[in-house]
């Protein structure tokens, strides 16, 4: 991913799927497109998963509490 938008979401009631689901459903309002990929910090996930057809990756570009959501380069 080359662009993307950056999110911050610390809420500790929260868990890894809805903070992803919160962003995707911004993102989408906003740029008019479903993300397609969504990194965060590798404490946050363990190996590759998948939310709602969105993968997401651990990146140590990533901070804690921050995602990385947007459209992979085709």
């Amino acid at each position: 991913m080359e662009t993307g938008m950056l999110w911050f979401d610390n809420d500790p009631r929260s868990d890894l799927p809805a903070k992803v689901s919160r962003a995707a459903d911004y993102y989408q309002k906003k740029y008019g497109k479903k993300p397609e990929v969504c990194f965060v910090h590798p404490s946050a996930v363990k190996e590759t998963q998948r939310c709602d057809g969105i993968e997401i990756r651990g990146s140590q570009m990533v901070l804690p509490n921050h995602l990385w959501i947007g459209l992979l380069e085709h």
